[in-house]
């Protein structure tokens, strides 16, 4: 099973406060050509990484989801102010391509993560994946050991690739 790595800075990856934009935040949002099949009331975020799992996955109730904007292809899931620091992010299409490619620049270190789709690559508290031709990512923010949260964020990525599955 895959568990984060600790450099000897500390933990590897970025470590972001709630309410910090992420790749995929700006304007220029994700192609989403190929991607008619997530259509509906709700951004594609949300459709593949509902509140109840993104809760599980945060260890704690977060705040409804919020889409950058409408059908788009990121989701945030932030922590109530009254609670514990927790923040669930779903990016789907370009825009997690280049969350990826961002971090490989930055020489961050990735583990495989073998049978979620059919490319996947993690991170300390992020696993990015292809299923076809489409890209998506979840990353986590949570004050704690990384390697705690390793089972329930690979149980919330492959949900989202199983999904993405029955989808196309």
């Amino acid at each position: 099973m895959w568990t984060p790595r600790r450099s000897a800075h500390g933990l590897l990856g970025r470590r972001r406060t709630a309410g910090t934009a992420g790749p995929g935040a700006t304007a220029g949002h994700a192609d989403r050509s190929g991607d008619q099949r997530y259509s509906g009331s709700f951004g594609v975020g949300m459709r593949l990484l509902p509140k109840p799992e993104a809760e599980a996955l945060a260890g704690t109730p977060l705040e409804d989801g919020v889409e950058s904007e409408t059908n788009t292809t990121q989701c945030l899931y932030a922590d109530p102010t009254s609670g514990p620091v927790a923040q669930v992010e779903v990016f789907v299409g370009n825009g997690a391509k280049k969350f990826l490619d961002i971090d490989r620049e930055l020489a961050h270190e990735f583990t495989e993560v073998p049978g979620i789709g059919d490319e996947e690559h993690a991170e300390d508290n992020a696993i990015f994946a292809r299923v076809a031709t489409t890209w998506f990512a979840v990353r986590l923010v949570r004050l704690n050991d990384p390697a705690e949260n390793a089972p329930a964020l690979i149980s919330a990525v492959r949900a989202v690739a199983d999904r993405m599955r029955t989808t196309s």
